[in-house]
């Protein structure tokens, strides 16, 4: 379900009330939307990690992670599943978001990279098209990458909630005012800054069928 561009704070909402009025026979959905202007902060957030919000606001949510940015240009998909009746654990579910994204990233000339302990997906800033393993450096895993894909969600029950936003095309600057995920100096890209001349609402079709063949 495309729910177009919406505040933050009215979605969230509307994620945790269908989460916890759930039962064993609610059918799972997706939703994909572009937020308003925000910044998001996880249940662990600390402050120090947003520099200089300025107008932007900044809410704290119950999902996991540090705080990331949300804005135009930018796909959020929220899956909405009881991974209990789909088999899924949470690491196996996160996993199959990354590949999720990936897909869609290869779909478009882009090749996506994990870092090991810190969830979303990367890219190469010197040759974001190129295929060779990805040799992060022991001092500074993110050394050479930018962050193109957050990931932070919430299991209640046994029922996901939060999900993953993918960078289309956006104004990158409030990624500067804070530090991305928790990471001091990590830089943030998009497709459009990559070269890649993309629409959000093909590259929203795009997750949602790659969402929809990663989870079943």
């Amino acid at each position: 379900m495309n729910l177009g561009r919406r505040p933050y704070a009215e979605v969230e909402a509307a994620m945790r009330a269908l989460t916890a009025a759930r039962g064993p026979d609610s059918e799972d959905e997706l939703w994909l939307v572009e937020h308003d202007p925000v910044f998001t902060q996880g249940v662990a957030g600390r402050d120090v990690h947003v520099l200089a919000a300025g107008g932007i606001p900044v809410v704290r949510t119950d999902r996991g992670g540090q705080v990331t940015y949300h804005g135009p240009g930018q796909v959020v998909a929220y899956p909405l599943l009881d991974l209990r009746r789909l088999g899924i654990y949470v690491k196996e579910y996160v996993f199959r978001i990354e590949e999720a994204v990936i897909d869609v990233l290869a779909w478009y000339g882009v090749t996506g990279h994990r870092v090991r302990g810190a969830p979303g997906i990367y890219v190469r800033l010197a040759d974001p098209c190129g295929h060779a393993r990805l040799a992060p450096d022991a001092a500074d895993p993110f050394s050479g990458l930018g962050k193109i894909a957050a990931l932070g969600i919430k299991v209640s029950r046994h029922c996901s909630y939060h999900g993953v936003a993918v960078n289309v095309a956006m104004d990158l600057e409030p990624f500067t005012r804070i530090d991305p995920c928790g990471y001091t100096g990590l830089q943030t890209v998009d497709l459009r800054s990559l070269g890649v001349a993309a629409e959000v609402e093909d590259s929203a079709a795009r997750l949602a069928a790659a969402l929809e063949r990663r989870l079943g």
